[in-house]
């Protein structure tokens, strides 16, 4: 086969698609920081699943038709940093199409050095030993290799088997990919992804690797989630009615999973919908959620088990009168007047939330570590604000991608990004603001305060590894420094005192301290009876923040 059209490309984003979904819980083992954070391999998933969604019900023999939609829907589900980039990878892969109703292989060889090109413009400062070095040299190759007559399939394993090599270089590019012993997660959940091309190409689509998905209307589940107080409650909600049961593996033998832990795990269902009910019995965990996004929580869930019974409601389509409801109002927010500034910020916990919205935040973008929003979610806030000139905060660095991306296509409006990486820089930045100063004089003020800030979080380890020279043990307490392991503790609260200690020099003046959800009143009381015993001369204050993964996020000034 020496073309391929929109037909077969389609099929090979199935199976690509479909590859990704089946070893994404491996590319997340990847991550170099053993942190709960966003995770690379499930980022890119719900990232091409997005893609596939927009092309599910194409049938377009044009493969620039299939190869546009598939670039949108990549481009507005993106998540994390991996996500943006792969979506700028396919964007640029459209674009080196040109039109084209089909390609052979210098036409593939083209448009995927087309990606690599519009994939490096998409970040500022690209680092060597990623994803973006494993598509520099797997088109570099292709474009040196392809010739006239070639089979698209042979294109597409030297394009492959390019990739596949650039991935194992990676760690001597990026010492501490080498230190771990790992090869980049970015690159890894790449190669699955042109591996189920290569499959289809082959006849060997990908099938995804689905549970059996039964109901669970059997008495005792309808017992624990329809009582009648929630079936009045759901009446009035707007969203999927969601449950399912998933079995756990061995904590033993995890077998590509995630281990477990309860908390933290009540904790990401609380963020992302309401009307929970989540209880363990044994190596079983049953969840009842109302949340607008049903696949983002099944495939936040198959991190940790195997479904064993699944059922998922639209309540939406039960009660269109609320869908209505939320129309009309949508339509009078568009024909508002805009007003001239509005700002976002991107946080998780009840708590920092408040306190964004206390300081003059219109608009909350629910995420950080673990889920992180999509460049839709940011299109949508911007869109509800509805003012001139917006300033979005993303307090991520694994999420200012995203917001970038959603302000380039946001047209009726200015869209400024201060890149804050972190809580404490979004609440300083925002407190910047002045409603008298143009918005560049506002920008500048912003981008400057954030520089101050000294930022400290303290978490668990969810595995063994030794990085920066600093061993760190499963299930110990880190503390994190610009990003970095600073220190490893057996006790939450030594962690956080030797983080402490780390940060504060002769010229700090401020300590400000979020506590987490996980925090007892006891260990915050013993917390702040040490920095008045020790940093007497210094200003601080406890802020309730009630944010997940993260017992204490510190902040010093």
């Amino acid at each position: 086969m020496n073309k391929i059209d929109g037909i077969i490309f389609k099929q090979m984003i199935i199976s690509g698609s479909n590859n990704l979904y089946n070893s994404y819980p491996e590319v997340d083992s990847l991550n170099v920081f053993p942190v709960p954070d966003g995770d690379t391999g499930t980022n890119m998933n719900l990232t091409i699943q997005s893609g596939l969604k927009e092309i599910t019900n194409r049938n377009d023999k044009s493969i620039s038709d299939i190869a546009k939609a598939f670039s949108r829907g990549l481009l507005m589900g993106a998540r994390g940093n991996s996500g943006v980039i792969l979506s700028q990878i396919f964007r640029g892969f459209y674009q080196g199409l040109a039109g084209k109703e089909e390609i052979d292989a210098l036409d593939l060889a083209d448009a995927f050095t087309s990606g690599k090109n519009v994939a490096y413009k998409a970040v500022m400062k690209p680092v060597e030993g990623t994803i973006l070095t494993v598509v520099r040299e797997a088109s570099d190759t292709l474009a040196r290799l392809a010739k006239v007559n070639m089979s698209i399939t042979e294109a597409m394993e030297i394009f492959l088997n390019e990739a596949e090599a650039s991935l194992l270089r990676t760690p001597n590019l990026l010492p501490v990919l080498k230190e771990v012993g790992v090869v980049d997660s970015g690159g890894a959940g790449f190669c699955k992804i042109i591996d189920g091309f290569v499959k289809a190409l082959k006849n060997q689509i990908v099938e995804k690797n689905m549970p059996e998905v039964l109901d669970v209307s059997d008495k005792k589940a309808e017992q624990a989630s329809s009582t009648s107080a929630q079936a009045k409650l759901e009446h009035k909600e707007f969203g999927y009615c969601t449950e399912f049961i998933i079995r756990l593996p061995s904590q033993i033998d995890l077998k590509g999973k995630r281990a477990f832990k309860e908390e933290a795990f009540k904790a990401i269902l609380n963020v992302h919908g309401n009307s929970i009910v989540c209880v363990r019995d044994g190596d079983l965990v049953k969840v009842h959620i109302h949340t607008k996004n049903p696949g983002n929580i099944l495939s936040f869930a198959q991190q940790y088990g195997e479904f064993e019974k699944i059922k998922v409601e639209n309540m939406a389509v039960q009660h269109s009168e609320i869908l209505e409801a939320e129309n009309k109002a949508n339509q009078e927010v568009k024909k508002a007047p805009k007003k001239d500034y509005g700002i976002i910020s991107c946080c998780v916990g009840k708590g920092i939330e408040e306190m964004f919205k206390s300081i003059g935040v219109d608009y909350i973008v629910s995420g950080g570590q673990t889920m992180n929003p999509s460049t839709e979610d940011f299109v949508k806030a911007i869109e509800e604000v509805n003012a001139k000139t917006i300033y979005i905060f993303p307090n991520n660095s694994n999420i200012i991608l995203a917001a970038n991306q959603a302000a380039s296509v946001s047209k009726d409006c200015k869209v400024m990004v201060i890149p804050s990486t972190s809580i404490p820089q979004g609440m300083v930045g925002c407190m910047m603001f002045n409603p008298e100063a143009n918005p560049l004089e506002n920008e500048k003020e912003m981008l400057e305060a954030i520089k101050n800030v000294k930022t400290g979080q303290v978490t668990f380890s969810i595995r063994d590894t030794s990085i920066d020279g600093i061993d760190v043990k499963k299930d110990q307490f880190m503390g994190l420094f610009d990003k970095k392991i600073a220190v490893a503790k057996d006790d939450k609260l030594e962690a956080s005192k030797a983080l402490l200690d780390m940060m504060i020099d002769e010229d700090s003046s401020l300590i400000t301290v979020f506590v987490g959800e996980d925090v007892t009143s006891k260990e915050k009381e013993e917390l702040e009876n040490y920095i008045k015993e020790k940093y007497d001369s210094l200003d601080y204050e406890f802020k309730d923040g009630g944010q997940p993964v993260y017992s204490f996020i510190i902040s010093v000034e």
